[in-house]
């Protein structure tokens, strides 16, 4: 059968430019404080009225002509997502709608930042056994889940969302390995602790503020410490390559203090690690797409290259995807 490839990429960012000071106004931190510890300088925000599916079409759209395909030939569509518009439908029917892609399937991914990874494992094993053409977006929009008065969360984040179509084809960056973990027993790290079905949101909830993203973030930073280095080292054996045949590395846009620990400790001798966060801050699902949007239409990869996808967050899970260009 033909290989499943990357057939295009697009991105979309909100227009609202947020400088850290104003990020951190309500946390009373400023410019200097959120550069030294996040290496962030600015972020978007989505407008009023501008909700997650809106950024998930833009993104499609761009997308779709960077494939030279219409919205009418996908099967699939997929969006990876935190911060749905609603709890339900999912977000995804709310972009095949607005994409006019009546064809196609579709339907949400929360893996929260490693969400764009699980999404293209998932539509990997759809498109190998029925084939057709895929739609996978990662798109979020945080700030409408941050206390502004937490500087440990509302410093770091962004709005955005990136997409990828896949198909068939002969030549093109094809997916060549990927892997999922998820460690369940750290799932109190990252969370948004109400409006679920374990804590339903009601007044008394509100005024704790149960609505809000929450992070412990010195354990996150532990847990990526402690658990990346070995699963990359792991997920390159298994698909069968050396740390010094990666070229390119993509994370997550967590905290850039962070990803220069962890490429340190990775140890990819020859590979270029790619950040949009001093632009975007974390975008949670779409950083990734984001990242590899941008660097493709910057003609960073060049063919044959071995660019290694790498998701981590809330779950707490990872995830990885092992393209070659």
């Amino acid at each position: 059968m033909t290989d499943v490839r990357i057939l295009g990429t697009g991105a979309c960012l909100p227009d609202r430019v947020v400088c850290n000071d104003e990020a951190g106004a309500a946390a009373g931190v400023d410019d200097a404080w959120i550069t030294a510890k996040t290496q962030i300088r600015e972020r978007r925000w989505a407008a009023d009225g501008q909700a997650t599916s809106d950024l998930a079409a833009a993104a499609g759209r761009a997308a779709l002509q960077s494939a030279g395909i219409t919205a009418g030939e996908l099967s699939v569509i997929v969006v990876a997502t935190s911060t749905p518009d609603r709890p339900q439908p999912p977000t995804a029917a709310y972009v095949q709608h607005h994409l006019a892609a009546s064809g196609a399937a579709a339907f949400d991914v929360n893996a929260v930042c490693s969400g764009e990874v699980f999404a293209l494992t998932a539509v990997e094993g759809i498109l190998a056994r029925r084939g057709g053409h895929a739609l996978v977006i990662g798109a979020d929009v945080y700030s409408r889940i941050l206390d502004r008065a937490d500087r440990r969360t509302v410093v770091l984040f962004g709005d955005g969302a990136g997409a990828m179509v896949l198909g068939p084809a002969a030549s093109g960056p094809r997916i060549r390995h990927l892997d999922l973990h998820t460690f369940g027993e750290f799932s109190q790290l990252i969370e948004v602790p109400g409006g679920g079905s374990r804590l339903p949101l009601d007044q008394e909830g509100l005024r704790a503020g149960r609505q809000y993203f929450t992070m412990d973030g010195r354990a996150v930073r532990r847990f990526v410490a402690d658990h990346l280095p070995r699963l990359v080292k792991q997920f390159l054996h298994e698909a069968g390559v050396a740390p010094d045949d990666i070229g390119h590395f993509v994370p997550h846009q967590a905290n850039g203090v962070m990803l220069d620990a962890l490429f340190t400790e990775l140890a990819l001798p020859h590979a270029t690690m790619h950040r949009t966060l001093h632009r975007y801050g974390n975008t949670g699902a779409a950083s990734v797409p984001i990242t590899v949007d941008q660097a493709a239409r910057a003609g960073a990869f060049q063919p044959g290259e071995l660019i290694l996808l790498a998701g981590f967050g809330g779950g707490m899970a990872a995830g990885f995807a092992l393209i070659e260009w």
